[in-house]
């Protein structure tokens, strides 16, 4: 006998419906992708699992909420943002972003290395990194996105185009235009983000 496949838009009205057996073949069918990207993001296991298990507890909880998931055939996309929100959420949170110093055009924070310095410099430094986390919040959201992908997760602009689904080229777009913005809201703002 024949089972129909059924895709995702019809496994969630099951689910929602009553059927528990609908959500778990949506976490079987999408747990390999969704696991990765997140493990790609934060490289340590038990985080990713950690992680992992916040998503789907989150995509549950939207799911059983009233008029908070619009379905539009989009599961997948859906359960990949809230993994990708909730590894940024993560990183703030413990105010752990790795800061990135490469030597690329795109580095926001190229500077020196803070080897001995005296608690005002060091000060000062912690403040300029707050400014430009400000600056990157109040960019748009694909702005934004790249700009912490390349910046405290050290993706490659490969990277972030496969988890943004976007060509490589909108993805360096999208930082170019970052910078563009960023380097504006300094100016307007006359602001100094000069290292000590």
């Amino acid at each position: 006998m024949l089972t129909k496949v059924l895709n995702d838009q019809e496994l969630v009205r099951q689910y929602l419906e009553g059927n528990e057996k609908a959500f778990e073949l949506l976490l079987a069918r999408h747990k390999r992708k969704v696991w990765s990207h997140i493990y790609l993001l934060v490289r340590d296991r038990e985080l990713t699992e950690d992680l992992f298990q916040d998503t789907f507890i989150k995509v549950v909880h939207t799911l059983k909420s009233t008029n908070k998931y619009n379905e539009e055939g989009k599961f997948l996309p859906w359960v990949m943002r809230i993994a990708h929100n909730l590894v940024i959420d993560h990183f703030r949170r413990v105010k752990k972003m790795p800061l990135t110093r490469s030597k690329d055009d795109h580095d926001v924070f190229a500077t020196l290395c803070q080897t001995d310095k005296n608690v005002e410099q060091r000060m000062v430094n912690v403040q300029i990194d707050a400014d430009v986390r400000k600056l990157i919040d109040t960019l748009p959201p694909e702005q934004r996105d790249v700009v912490m992908m390349r910046t405290y997760l050290s993706m490659s602009f490969k990277e972030i185009a496969d988890h943004t689904d976007v060509s490589i080229n909108t993805a360096l777009g999208r930082m170019r235009y970052a910078l563009i913005n960023m380097r504006r809201m300094i100016k307007e703002n006359e602001m100094v983000l000069e290292r000590a």
